[in-house]
C-alpha cells in the first residue's frame, strides 16, 4: 500500500487554493492525503457537492475538529444532528430565519446602520469594526433579545473571535475559547431569565422559537443547548461582516458598478451580492465523515473515513462558471439557486430545507443587499491602504480591515487602495 504524504504544510501555505491545485495536478476531482497526520479524502465540484450533502452516506457529526467545533457550532447544535432529530431542529431555524423574516431584518439593519454612521461622523474608521457592531446589535434585535440584556461591545468582540480564530491553535485559540464560554454563559442567562420571568418573545424570533421548541423526542431544549443555538443565530450574522468588506473591495475595484447598484433594479444588487459570495473567499472547505460505505468516482469510501469538500474551489470551477477568476455580477441575471443547489456553495450545498445547507443564506443576502446599496449611494472615501486578501489565512479578510470615511456632503466616491 502506498504511504500517503502529509500535506499539512502545503495546505497552510496555499490555503484556499490547496484542494483545487492538487486536483488540477492530478487531473481529478478526488484525492486522498493526510492533513494533521489524519487520512482525508478531498473532493471538489458540483457532483462532489451533491454526493457530500445529498448522498446520505456522509455525516457532519464528529467530522469538525474539536477546536473549530467548540468555537463555531459547539456540542448539541443542529449541525451535529442527523435524521429526524436534524429535521425537527432545522424546521425551527427555517421558521425564524426564513424568507418571511427578511423584511424585519432589513428594517432593523437600516436603523442600526443610520445610528452607527451618525456616531462615526466623518472620521476614518475600519469598516470591519463598524459593521461588526452594527450586525451584533441587528442580530440581537432580530433574534428577540432585549437590548437591555446586551453589552454590545463585549458581545461583538466575542462573536468576532469565534469566527476569526476558527482555524487557530495555541494561545490565540485558547483565548477565543474563553471568550466563547463567556458568550455561552451570557446566552444561557438570557434563556433562563425568560423561562423564569418572561415574557416569551414572539415565536417568529429566534429567542421565542428556541424557548417554545420541542425536539423530535418531545423534550424542550436544555438551557445550555438553547444558548448554543442562540449563538448559532447571532454569530453567523456577524460573520457576514467579511462579505461586506469584500463587497466594498469589489466596489473599489469595479466602480462602474456603484452607479448601477445605487439607482438600478434590485436584480443588479442581488447579482452583485451573489457574485461577492462566489468570488471572494469565505470558508475554504467543509469536513464530513463517512457514515456507511459507498463507492463514488472509482473510490471506495469506508465507514469512518474523513472527507473534505472544497467550497472555494467549487465556486471557482471553470466547468461551472465561465471565467471564474473574473468578477462578473451579470452572470447571476435570471439565476435561481433552487435550480443550482450544488454550484454556488460558499455556505454549503443541497436543499436548505432538508439537508445541512446553512439556513442563514437568506439573511446573508438581505444584509449584503442592504449594505451594498447603502455603500453605493452614500459618500464613502477609501484612503490609501492595503486591500489585498491573503489566501493563506483562513478565514481571511482584506489586510486593512477596509478603512473608510463617510462624508455627509461629498462629491462622490474615491478609492485609493492596493
Amino acid at each position: 500500500m502506498r504511504t500517503l504524504q502529509d500535506d499539512t504544510l502545503r495546505f497552510l501555505r496555499e490555503g484556499y487554493t490547496f484542494i483545487s491545485a492538487r486536483c488540477d495536478e492530478l487531473e481529478t476531482d478526488l484525492f486522498t492525503t493526510r492533513l494533521g497526520l489524519r487520512r482525508v479524502t478531498c473532493v471538489r465540484g458540483a457532483e462532489a457537492a451533491r454526493m457530500f450533502y445529498d448522498g446520505g452516506d456522509i455525516t457532519r457529526a464528529g467530522a469538525v475538529p474539536s477546536t473549530t467545533q467548540h468555537l463555531l457550532q459547539d456540542v448539541g447544535s443542529v449541525q451535529g444532528l442527523e435524521g429526524e432529530a436534524h429535521r425537527t431542529r432545522k424546521a425551527l431555524f427555517l421558521s425564524v430565519l426564513g424568507p418571511d423574516q427578511q423584511a424585519r431584518l432589513a428594517e432593523i439593519l437600516g436603523r442600526e446602520w443610520n445610528r452607527s454612521w451618525q456616531r462615526a461622523g466623518e472620521s476614518v474608521v475600519r469598516l470591519e469594526d463598524v459593521m461588526a457592531r452594527i450586525l451584533t446589535r441587528t442580530a440581537c434585535s432580530w433574534a428577540g433579545v432585549p437590548s437591555g440584556m446586551v453589552d454590545a461591545p463585549v458581545l461583538t468582540d466575542q462573536l468576532r473571535s469565534m469566527v476569526d480564530h476558527a482555524g487557530s491553535f495555541g494561545p490565540a485559540g485558547w483565548a477565543a475559547r474563553v471568550r466563547r464560554r463567556s458568550a455561552e454563559a451570557w446566552a444561557e442567562s438570557v434563556i433562563e431569565h425568560h423561562r423564569a420571568l418572561g415574557p416569551v418573545p414572539d415565536e417568529h424570533t429566534a429567542l421565542g422559537g428556541l424557548l417554545r421548541h420541542r425536539d423530535a423526542d418531545g423534550s424542550a431544549l436544555s438551557a445550555r443547548v438553547a444558548a448554543v443555538e442562540l449563538l448559532n443565530v447571532l454569530r453567523p450574522l456577524v460573520a457576514v461582516t467579511r462579505f461586506v468588506l469584500f463587497a466594498q473591495v469589489a466596489l473599489a475595484r469595479a466602480p462602474q458598478w456603484r452607479e448601477r447598484i445605487a439607482e438600478g433594479p434590485s436584480e443588479d444588487v442581488v447579482g452583485f451580492a451573489q457574485e461577492v459570495r462566489r468570488f471572494f473567499p469565505f470558508f475554504p472547505a467543509v469536513p464530513g465523515r463517512v457514515s456507511s460505505p459507498f463507492r463514488w468516482e472509482g473510490h471506495d469510501f469506508l465507514a469512518g473515513e474523513r472527507v473534505v469538500l472544497d467550497l472555494y474551489g467549487t465556486d471557482h470551477d471553470a466547468r461551472i462558471w465561465d471565467s471564474p477568476e473574473s468578477f462578473r455580477p451579470e452572470r447571476f441575471r435570471d439565476w435561481e439557486w433552487e435550480r443550482h443547489p450544488y454550484s454556488l456553495v460558499p455556505q454549503g450545498a443541497g436543499d436548505v430545507r432538508t439537508g445541512h445547507r446553512c439556513p442563514g443564506e437568506w439573511a446573508t443576502l438581505t444584509v449584503l443587499r442592504e449594505t451594498v446599496r447603502r455603500l453605493s449611494r452614500e459618500n464613502f472615501d477609501l484612503p490609501a491602504q492595503d486591500l489585498t486578501i491573503p489566501l493563506d489565512r483562513m478565514p481571511t479578510r482584506p489586510r486593512s480591515g477596509v478603512l473608510v470615511r463617510r462624508r455627509e456632503n461629498g462629491a462622490g466616491y474615491a478609492a485609493d487602495g492596493r
